[in-house]
Formats: C-alpha cells, sequence, structure tokens
C-alpha cells in the first residue's frame, strides 16, 4: 500500500492495523523500527513475501541499490494499492516502484550504462505483474489517464473512448449518507482595500508583473496588514469556536508562505497577550527554517521555543489534539491527508483553486457529534471555490486523452533553442546510467548548456536596460522617433527574455510529462529516457540565474491607506 504522505502512511497503518492482526501478514516500514533503513526494511519485507506492506512512495527510488541483495524481486507479482492518488503517483517515484517491481534488469556481473539505458526505457512498459488500484477523491486528469479503464477495453484511449473510474462514491453520497460534512455551508468573505506610496522614490521603470508580485507580498506581509486579519481572526474564534464540541474545536490558519505564517503567529501570541485572553493557543506548522527579518528576531524552525514552547516533542498534529492548543497557522502543510475531526474553521489567506483548494478546505469535512463548519476567506472569490469543487461533486470526467505526439512536438521546441548540443545529452546519460561515473561528471555535462543560457540571459537583460535608457533620454528630449526605436528595442529584449523562460518551463514540462505518458504509451525512444534525465538535472542550474537581475526596491515604501472589511456571507451551493 503506496502513499505519498508521512500521515496518511501512518493513519493507513493504523487503519490496516485494526482488523488483521495476524503476525507477519501486515508490516509497516517506518523509521520507529530497529536500526535498519526504510529502504532496507521495504526490500526485506518483498524479499520475505510479506502480503501487506505500508509505505510512502519516496521510499521506493532508493530500493535500486536493494535490488543487488534481492535480484528475485522483479519477478513477483504484486498489487500496489494506492490511497490517495495525485501528483506523486504519476512521476518518476511511480515509475521507479514499477520499475522495482516489474522490469527485468540485464544480468551479468559487469553492466554497462547502455544495458542499464534500455532497461530503463524498459521498465516505463506496461507490466502485466503489477495491478493498480488507486483511490481518491479529487482525480486528476492524469490521474485518470494513469488508472482509468477505457469503455471498451478492446479499443486504444480516444475522445470516444475515455478513461474513467472503475468505481464512484461520490462527495455529493458521501455528502447525503452522512459520512463528511458540506464545508461550503458557512463560507465569509473579507476584502481589504491599500493604498501605499514612495514619496522619496525616483522615476525608474521596472518590469510591471514583477513589480506587482512584490508590491503585493510587501503588504502581505506589512505588520499592520496581519494585525488587523488576527484580531479579526481571533475574536471570531472565541465568539463563534471555541465554546463548539464542549470547547474542544479547533481551528486552522492556511498562509501563503513560511514567513507569512510565522508572521502570523507571533501577530496572534502578541495579540492575544494584549487583551488577556486565556483561550486561545496557536501551532504554527511549516517546513525548513524562517531567517530573521524587521518582524522575526531570530532563525527559527518548527520546534523553536519562541514558536512552539509547549509542544514537549510531540508531534504538531498531536499536540493540536491536546487541550493544550486550539489553533493551527500552516504554511504548505497539514493541507492534504490531515484528519482532525474536531477542526471546525478554516481562516483562508491564501490563493486557492483547482484540487489544492477541494483538498486544503475538505480538512474540515470529518464527522464529529454536533460539528458545524465555517470558513473566513480573506483571499477568494465564491464563485472561484465553487468552481473548484464541482468537478467533484459528482464524477470528474476527462475532456479527452493526451496527444502521445505532444511529447515529441517538446523535444523539438526544446532542441531548437540551441541550449543543449545532444552529443552532451548522450554524454551526460551515458554517465548518469554508468554505476562507475564519478557525480561530477553530471555536473560538467550539464555545465555547457548553463553557461550558454546564462550568457544570452545576461546579453537579453542588458539589451533590456539600454533600452529603457534610449527610451527615458528620448522622453526627456521630446525625440518621437528615438523613442520609437527604444520602445522596439524593448520590447525584442523583453521577447529574449520571454523566450529563455519558457525554455525554462518546457525543460520542466518535458520531464513532468515524459515521466507520465511513459506509463501509458510504451515509447521505447531511447531519446526520449537520455533528455528526460538530462532535462531533470539541468532546469536547476538554470533558475539560479534569474536571481542576477535587478531586484525591486520596496524598502522606502510606506502604508498609508489600509482597510479590512466583511464582504458577505454565503451558503454556497454544491447541488
Amino acid at each position: 500500500m503506496v502513499t505519498d504522505r508521512t500521515v496518511l502512511d501512518s493513519q493507513l497503518q493504523n487503519t490496516i492495523y485494526q482488523f488483521e492482526h495476524a503476525q507477519g501478514v501486515v508490516r509497516p516500514i517506518t523509521r520507529d523500527i530497529g536500526s535498519q533503513s526504510k529502504s532496507e526494511q521495504l526490500a526485506e519485507a518483498l524479499a520475505a513475501q510479506t502480503r501487506i506492506i505500508i509505505v510512502t512512495i519516496q521510499t521506493f527510488p532508493a530500493l535500486f541499490e536493494a535490488l543487488d541483495k534481492y535480484p528475485r524481486l522483479a519477478s513477483g507479482r504484486y498489487a500496489v494499492i494506492a490511497d490517495e492518488a495525485h501528483s506523486s503517483q504519476t512521476g518518476s517515484s511511480a515509475g521507479k516502484l514499477k520499475a522495482i517491481l516489474g522490469s527485468d534488469l540485464p544480468e551479468g556481473e559487469e553492466v554497462s550504462a547502455e544495458e542499464l539505458l534500455d532497461a530503463a526505457v524498459a521498465a516505463r512498459r506496461p507490466n502485466e505483474r503489477i495491478s493498480y488500484y488507486a483511490f481518491t477523491a479529487t482525480p486528476k486528469a492524469k490521474t485518470l489517464e494513469l488508472f482509468g479503464r477505457p469503455a471498451n477495453p478492446a479499443l486504444s484511449p480516444g475522445k470516444d473512448n475515455k478513461p474513467e473510474a472503475f468505481h464512484l462514491y461520490s462527495m455529493r453520497q458521501a455528502i447525503e449518507e452522512g459520512f463528511i460534512l458540506d464545508v461550503l455551508q458557512n463560507y465569509t468573505t473579507y476584502g481589504a482595500a491599500w493604498k501605499i506610496a514612495h514619496p522619496d522614490g525616483g522615476d525608474e521603470e521596472v518590469d510591471s508583473k514583477k513589480a506587482r508580485s512584490k508590491l503585493a507580498r510587501w503588504v502581505r506581509l506589512h505588520p499592520y496588514n496581519i494585525g488587523q486579519k488576527v484580531e479579526v481572526i481571533v475574536e471570531h474564534f472565541r465568539e463563534h469556536i471555541r465554546h463548539l464540541l464542549d470547547g474542544q474545536a479547533k481551528a486552522m490558519v492556511v498562509t501563503s508562505s513560511r514567513q507569512e505564517a510565522v508572521r502570523y503567529q507571533l501577530a496572534v501570541k502578541e495579540y492575544v497577550r494584549q487583551q488577556g485572553y486565556a483561550d486561545v493557543h496557536p501551532l504554527v506548522a511549516f517546513s525548513g527554517i524562517v531567517l530573521p527579518d524587521e518582524v522575526i528576531p531570530e532563525e527559527v524552525t518548527e520546534s523553536s521555543s519562541l514558536l512552539n514552547a509547549g509542544v514537549n516533542g510531540r508531534d504538531l498534529a498531536e499536540a493540536l489534539d491536546s487541550p493544550d492548543f486550539n489553533v493551527m497557522i500552516a504554511a504548505n502543510k497539514y493541507q492534504t491527508g490531515f484528519d482532525q475531526p474536531k477542526l471546525c474553521a478554516m481562516y483562508v489567506d491564501k490563493k486557492l483553486q483547482g484540487v489544492d483548494c477541494v483538498q486544503t478546505l475538505s480538512r474540515l469535512n470529518r464527522t464529529f457529534p454536533g460539528k458545524q463548519t465555517f470558513i473566513l476567506d480573506f483571499f477568494n472569490e465564491p464563485q472561484d471555490i465553487l468552481d473548484a469543487f464541482l468537478p467533484y461533486y459528482t464524477r470528474a470526467e476527462l475532456t479527452d486523452v493526451t496527444d502521445p505526439q505532444i511529447i515529441y512536438d517538446l523535444q523539438k521546441r526544446l532542441d531548437a533553442e540551441g541550449i543543449y548540443h545532444w552529443q552532451e545529452v548522450e554524454a551526460f546519460a551515458l554517465a548518469f546510467f554508468d554505476p562507475k561515473a564519478a557525480a561530477s561528471k553530471l555536473s560538467y555535462y550539464c555545465q555547457p548548456a548553463r553557461e550558454r543560457f546564462a550568457r544570452r540571459h545576461q546579453l537579453a537583460g542588458e539589451a533590456r536596460r539600454q533600452a529603457r535608457d534610449f527610451k527615458r533620454t528620448a522622453e526627456a528630449n521630446g525625440d518621437g522617433a528615438g523613442l520609437k526605436k527604444a520602445e522596439h528595442a524593448l520590447k525584442e529584449a523583453g521577447e529574449q527574455v520571454d523566450q529563455l523562460d519558457l525554455f525554462r518551463k518546457n525543460l520542466q514540462s518535458f520531464v513532468r510529462l515524459y515521466e507520465f505518458l511513459s506509463q501509458i504509451v510504451p515509447y521505447e525512444d531511447r531519446e526520449l529516457e537520455q533528455l528526460c534525465v538530462y532535462a531533470r538535472h539541468l532546469h536547476p542550474l538554470l533558475r539560479i540565474d534569474r536571481l542576477q537581475e535587478d531586484d525591486i526596491d520596496v524598502s522606502e515604501l510606506q502604508l498609508t491607506h489600509y482597510r479590512l472589511t466583511k464582504r458577505a456571507e454565503h451558503k454556497l451551493r454544491l447541488s
């Protein structure tokens, strides 16, 4: 049983143990058992033919090393049950899972890079030794294509023979039968209006898209903006939520970044202290570290005493379930797979759309005696939320199947840019699949493309800055012809930068699309496999060059006006 999130992994283990207690039938793969790594535990469990194994999909890639120890792994018959089938079930981790369970690797003591490349291509073919069973409440198009069954199995999937779910238990039926709650019954929206000033700023032209994003982020992180929302959240929680479920009710605040989540936590704690409240106890959940800034006094993590004092080493989900805490402030964490039946309210300060919207707000749909749900949204429009839920209310359907030829069209566009040369791709792939090759070889073969990309990006950036200077000079001198020429040069330079940005995005799109389509379509094309592994390594090397662009200085901005108003209370109707 495979899941792509640790929190779901532990839930599965607990659920299966409830109905199967026979010794040795079920084996969870967890760090809590012995000194073995999770991959070693998994390889051992598979080799021992353990009937039910529960694991996260991220553990599978490291199993390639274990194949030498247990070569018979690739000759068994397997049922792969994917709980919450999402992106991770259609990407590289899922491909590696298939390769481990169902591909015949080259035989012999000495295995060449060429043979491993051929094996990688072969591993992507459909395999009759593996049966897949996937469960999800929010099937994406990719999920339906990969796991769905065509209406007529004798024909190839197409517009008139689209893959569909084997079985459907709809959101509507689950709500009507009382297994989950309709979370959109009490939906309140707030709107913010603000005005900023730059009294001592110069008249400098900047990229409008980049400037709008930077200004919006500056306002979002502004202490006054967060302070006003914190007041609304705390007072609403105390008046409408805290007393529910005999005082056990919980709430979640959804933010868009780690920095914002930490600032929210500090603001909530300060507001509660100023008001003398003793019934609001917040936690903050995020990954990694947040660096100090003008509001956050020191570098912090989830476990910092400045933020989550009183957790005492507990898992945050466990801490929230206790009487010690009742509000969780989250940044891209606990928004999927989090099961807390006492969660009654959600305060949203983040753009939500599509599957992410449904997954996030559905944290509220767990049933509990006497439970009501409330959502306060500072960011989204009610119709956008309704549009996100409607496709999953009754039945999610494909509009069409993906054209397999699109991967070749994307390859041609990438080749045409001339950022990489094909001999570099081939050399990289040979080094990648050569178990004896040094890791430095991978960077070596990516370096020429990185330098070409950086050089073009630098030249385009310089051309754009020169064009802006010419434009300002022409405007100052009233030179109409010069102004027209400068605007044309500025447009051309901008298009060059956009073209390089598109190449970088297409590089990532190629990897994702090939890793998905190759599980459906038996391409058996070595060039596609070579470009996939090369593009996956090259893409992150190109992103750092964006840091070399001129930044937009917002240090002297002033927030002169601000108003936060309650717009409306909605009962969003799905039926």
